[in-house]
């Protein structure tokens, strides 16, 4: 139920329209006249001082040829042919080198990016452009573009239309006479908060539909703060949200790694919208003053600061070791959710919220935050027509993680601890833990009623079972769900990243963390192994390879022959780079190069982690 408008409130919507129009405008235009754009690479980075002087020298020559008459033969006219043909060939030399030969600069650059901009930069520098070309059959942008919008569009749908109009007249008997908890008149979006929110915003970010980034509010005039404040302090006393807002595009990412080894389609692709920045700002402000009303259960684990997937995987390990150590199999299920950020029922949501008695003013914002949405598909700079987002949080949004955790947390509650029945969620990562077979059926049931009233569907054939304990080897009943599809009982089971496997004890695989270690570090040796100095290969390796050889294995139990086979992965790759067999030489090696070994750095952390928990969770989770 979005507000309908009185006419004599036109004018101060009309007014916060346009501000926000004005403060756009300005912005893009006061950018695009002070700050000079380049295409791609136009700053080269072999660029040097012998290049600035035969430029000089061209320049020069070509000038005293214009004075003396343009002339085509003579001296003057073969010095400057001589200037330029020495200048072109020194530039093409220079040009060849960026493809045989990687400065130290460029590696010290490289060095100061985080993870993802790190990757991003190293395929432009250093790999053959090697986007996708052709999906679902088509080579055409235009063609491809207009599959992705129409297959965008159907994915922002409900899952059952019954349920859907279920939920809205649920909705709708619930909000007739609804007020909530009471909102006190002063809060307000002051320019202090605003200043605060632009200083933290990631820089780096694509633009937005209006092609503002967060370095347009960072290097703006100071009065921008102060302009955004009035805009901000006029939406939350109207509840009225800038057209502007709803307005975005999806730029479609592959999913699949080989993603020039198969045919493509559209269903290989994630979609990543990206919102207006900002919009950005308000949500952020909003979050600053009223997450406290959108907290959720210590079991999800999802979107809170402090925590990440390595509390959640510490958590399974230490509930499966609890039952395993008196003796029990423990039986676990991971439950996967087919598209469940695109298909959030808004008013579902707008029920779960006005069950915690949010105040009224702040439901009638976030309904018309929602309401009325649009987005276009960009593909190899092509724009698809804009469609109609009815379902669905935008996963662009500061909001949309936390309304997501929010929108799942009644699941936390329906375990059952008096039967040993725990679930364990990180945002639509969930987990299943019972000690008996028929407790983790009924738990998924209670489960699956809980997603269909929600109309959310769950991916079966990414969902599975496995066991843990002195009886993991023992076959049991299929757990099959209320719809009649069987649960496959595994050997290895992918939560989070980390793969858990069947055994007489929790106990972790390392054969993906190994793979991915070696493809990423083989992918940094094959392209200067053989230039860069050790020590550069080595800061990369470190900074770069190591933590996706180490991602979430501090929360797991490792025994002495893992740990030494994690050692020896490294142990492997300095011998691989000095070219030598010898360990006493690569134990060496890493001590000059001061590079530890996992199996101490895994400890650090782990000492860490348990601290972290205690303080975070000083009552313990369940």
């Amino acid at each position: 139920m979005t507000k309908s408008y009185d006419t004599s409130n036109d004018c101060t919507l009309k007014l916060i329209d346009d501000l926000y129009n004005d403060i756009v405008a300005v912005l893009a235009s006061c950018a695009k006249s002070s700050i000079p754009e380049h295409r791609k690479c136009f700053y080269k980075f072999w660029w040097n001082e012998e290049l600035k002087i035969l430029k000089e020298a061209s320049v020069e020559s070509n000038n005293i040829w214009k004075a003396a008459g343009k002339p085509h033969q003579g001296a003057i006219f073969d010095k400057r042919q001589s200037s330029r043909l020495q200048y072109r060939r020194c530039i093409r030399e220079h040009q060849k080198s960026n493809d045989e030969h990687y400065t130290n600069e460029l590696h010290n650059a490289l060095l100061q990016k985080n993870g993802k901009t790190f990757w991003k930069c190293w395929r432009s520098k250093f790999e053959c452009c090697n986007n996708v070309t052709q999906v679902d059959s088509s080579v055409d942008a235009d063609v491809i573009v207009g599959k992705f919008a129409e297959y965008f569009a159907n994915i922002y749908t409900c899952n059952n239309e019954r349920e859907s109009e279920r939920l809205k007249e649920e909705y709708l008997k619930l909000r007739t006479n609804y007020s909530g908890l009471p909102l006190s008149n002063d809060i307000a979006f002051d320019t202090e908060l605003v200043s605060k929110i632009i200083t933290e915003l990631k820089r780096g970010k694509a633009a937005d539909i209006d092609g503002l980034t967060a370095e347009h509010l960072l290097f703006s005039h100071p009065i921008l703060p102060v302009l955004l404040s009035k805009l901000f302090q006029l939406i939350i006393s109207s509840r009225y949200i800038p057209s502007g807002f709803k307005y975005s595009y999806i730029v479609p990412i592959p999913k699949p790694k080989d993603c020039h080894n198969k045919v493509m389609k559209c269903d290989d692709f994630r979609g990543i919208a990206i919102s207006p920045v900002i919009s950005k700002v308000l949500e952020y402000c909003f979050l600053e003053k009223f997450q406290s009303l959108i907290t959720t259960s210590d079991n999800q684990f999802g979107f809170k600061k402090g925590i990440g997937c390595h509390h959640a995987i510490y958590t399974a390990r230490n509930i499966v070791n609890r039952f395993v150590n008196a003796g029990s199999t423990i039986n676990l299920c991971a439950i996967d959710l087919s598209k469940a950020f695109d298909k959030v029922n808004h008013k579902a949501l707008y029920i779960k919220l006005m069950k915690r008695g949010i105040p009224e003013r702040l439901l009638e914002l976030l309904e018309n935050l929602f309401s009325n949405c649009y987005s276009c598909v960009k593909w190899n700079n092509v724009w698809s027509s804009v469609f109609d987002i009815a379902f669905g949080v935008r996963q662009g949004s500061v909001l949309s993680p936390f309304l997501f955790a929010l929108y799942l947390d009644d699941l936390a509650k329906l375990c059952d601890a008096k039967n040993g029945c725990f679930i364990i969620l990180y945002a639509d990562d969930i987990l299943l833990i019972s000690p008996s077979v028929v407790y983790l059926e009924q738990l998924l049931h209670a489960c699956e009623r809980e997603l269909h009233w929600l109309d959310m569907a769950i991916n079966f054939d990414k969902s599975c079972c496995l066991r843990v304990g002195p009886r993991n080897n023992i076959a049991c009943a299929a757990i099959t769900s209320l719809s009649g599809r069987d649960l496959p009982w595994v050997a290895e089971m992918r939560y989070l990243g980390v793969y858990f496997m069947q055994s007489c004890s929790f106990k972790c695989s390392l054969d993906h963390a190994k793979r991915s270690f070696y493809r990423a570090a083989n992918s940094i040796f094959g392209k200067i192994g053989r230039i860069a100095p050790e020590e550069v290969i080595l800061q990369l390796v470190k900074s770069k390879c190591v933590p996706v050889l180490l991602y979430g294995l501090e929360a797991c139990a490792l025994n002495k022959s893992q740990i030494g086979s994690l050692d020896f992965v490294i142990n492997r790759f300095f011998m691989k780079l000095f070219k030598t067999n010898n360990i006493e030489i690569v134990n060496a090696c890493r001590e000059q190069f001061s590079f530890q070994l996992p199996s101490v750095v895994l400890l650090r952390r782990k000492e860490k982690l348990e601290s972290n928990v205690l303080t975070v969770f000083p009552c313990g989770i369940f």
